[in-house]
């Protein structure tokens, strides 16, 4: 295999991996204390970093190839989910007040304070098992393509050589080690990104030669609600709930904004992270639009979509910055695969381990949690033979399906515990379980969908989005049905976590909380997502 990068190139990204371990040993050396030191960087962390830890999270290496080759085959119609940046705005202002408030470490430790034990060791399980299978295993898969692509090295060397060094560092370093590099390996992955965007519309013709190029369907977002792939009540309204699970209710992502010393700078976190999710539209998808232009232009051939941004930094950047673009998409790997790790150690150690073994000293967990890392690493090594069996590209497409049916629950137990302090222990699990029950057979109904008729064939059939909007209905009702027909919760042991339990004091401090650029910076941001929403109708 050869590799895409020449003499400068090798300079640039060596360079990068020198910062990256500059940064890694800064903060290794100021060594962690406690499971608060090294779950959640001391609850000492600034909102800038916030901000680019939640960005970083979200984007993989996956997400950027996938991204770009979907903006390629089939236009806009996904930007709909990089708009779920006024959802991370709820975040901060609806659900992190609680979460700080609870002095939870993980999102199943919040659920035992709102309603019970049951509740945590469901999340728990279930958030571990989730992310070994899934955010691990495709992010090693799509991970190792791309290094092997840039570098020109077989797959397996570079599956294995990204997941060890990131690996190192996070065992090492804990949450720290992983915000502080996440915030760098953001900066890199904007502005090379940021690069190709401009010189790809540039090559084009520029944005009006762009739209007259590719035709008003690939500028259209809104596609007929009978489409079978993106029909906009789907990706509105059931990408909403799936949207509100992940950067709501996600260890994974909400990690970053526990790790702020007050309830004000973590919205604030939330509120920059928010604004840098509306980026990946202008800098992967539309490069994905504008190589699909290429193609018809005759400048660049690609065969399959994935290949679309691999080719563009090969055929576009000059080079050095080809060695910068190729660090930017390996930060994205690291700083995903990294959060992952964390989550995955974080989980693990708080709410499984210390809870089957509550007198634990703090050394001792922290070594648990470094040892639960290690494993997690080396799952997700065992993992990539299966994963390569399998196929990426399917599997990632599938995966993005599942979590159309594990979401609503979560979703569901989450908000109306918070919004109703009437919701007790018994409809938490209750609803989690139920939701449980159809998502597996939902999925079991999908793998066997040519052996169905009727009823059964139409409810495998059904778009996943659209089945994340029943499946939300169907919890809320569970939710809401179960706890009214049993008794009210004790409103004194859930005092602070759900409105109607708030005290004076814990008003008065919501209402300290935020100034009023806070509120200007949020209402400028929900404007310019209508504003994004209403500009690409085709």
């Amino acid at each position: 295999m050869n590799s895409i990068l020449n003499g400068l190139d090798w300079v640039v990204l060596g360079l990068y991996f020198l910062a990256l371990i500059a940064v890694a040993v800064w903060v290794i050396l100021k060594k962690n204390k406690n499971t608060e030191d090294y779950f959640l960087a001391g609850r000492n962390v600034g909102w800038f970093v916030i901000g680019a830890s939640i960005f970083a999270s979200n984007i993989g290496s996956e997400h950027v190839v996938g991204l770009a080759g979907t903006g390629a085959e089939s236009g806009m119609p996904m930007a709909h989910y990089e708009l779920h940046a006024w959802i991370v705005l709820l975040l901060g202002w609806l659900f992190l007040p609680f979460y700080i408030r609870s002095g939870a470490f993980t999102m199943p430790e919040f659920l035992e304070k709102r309603f019970d034990t049951r509740s945590r060791w469901f999340l728990s399980v279930f958030s571990l098992v989730g992310y070994v299978l899934t955010k691990v295993s495709v992010t090693i898969y799509a991970g190792g393509i791309v290094v092997s692509e840039l570098l020109g090295i077989p797959f397996w060397y570079g599956a294995i050589g990204i997941v060890v060094f990131t690996g190192l560092y996070t065992i090492v370093g804990g949450m720290k080690a992983v915000i502080y590099t996440e915030t760098l390996q953001t900066v890199i992955l904007i502005l090379g990104s940021v690069i190709i965007t401009y010189l790809g519309l540039e090559q084009v013709g520029g944005w009006s030669e762009l739209r007259a190029t590719v035709g008003s369907e690939h500028f259209n977002m809104w596609r007929p609600m009978s489409d079978p792939d993106f029909p906009w009540t789907g990706l509105l309204f059931g990408g909403t709930v799936v949207g509100v699970w992940y950067w709501c209710t996600d260890q994974y992502i909400v990690q970053r904004t526990l790790a702020a010393k007050n309830i004000k700078i973590g919205r604030r976190g939330a509120i920059f992270g928010a604004y840098l999710k509306i980026l990946p539209i202008f800098i992967f998808l539309i490069p994905g639009i504008i190589a699909f232009a290429l193609s018809k232009q005759g400048v660049l051939s690609y065969d399959r979509a994935d290949e679309v941004f691999p080719v563009m930094v090969k055929t576009l950047l000059p080079t050095g910055l080809k060695g910068l673009v190729a660090g930017g998409l390996m930060a994205a790997l690291m700083s995903s695969l990294a959060s992952v790790f964390n989550s995955c150690s974080t989980i693990f150690t708080i709410d499984i381990y210390k809870k089957l073994k509550p007198d634990m000293p703090e050394k001792k967990l922290l070594r648990i949690g470094r040892i639960a890392t290690a494993i997690v690493v080396v799952l997700g090594i065992i993992w990539i033979p299966i994963m390569e069996k399998i196929g990426g590209g399917t599997l990632y497409k599938y995966l993005q399906s599942v979590q159309s049916y594990i979401a609503p629950p979560i979703t569901a137990v989450f908000v109306l515990g918070i919004l109703w302090k009437r919701v007790n222990a018994k409809a938490a699990i209750v609803t989690l379980m139920s939701g449980l029950v159809v998502a597996v057979l939902r999925i079991a109904a999908e793998l066997s969908v040519e052996s169905l008729s009727g009823v059964a064939h139409t409810f495998a059939t059904i778009n996943f989005a659209h089945m994340a909007i029943f499946m939300f209905i169907f919890s809320i009702i569970i939710c809401v049905s179960v706890s009214l027909a049993t008794q009210a919760p004790n409103y004194e042991r859930i005092k602070g976590l759900a409105f109607g339990t708030l005290s004076e004091g814990q008003q008065q401090d919501n209402k300290d909380s935020f100034d009023t650029i806070d509120v200007i910076l949020s209402v400028v941001l929900v404007i310019v997502v209508i504003g994004v929403l209403t500009y690409f109708t085709g």
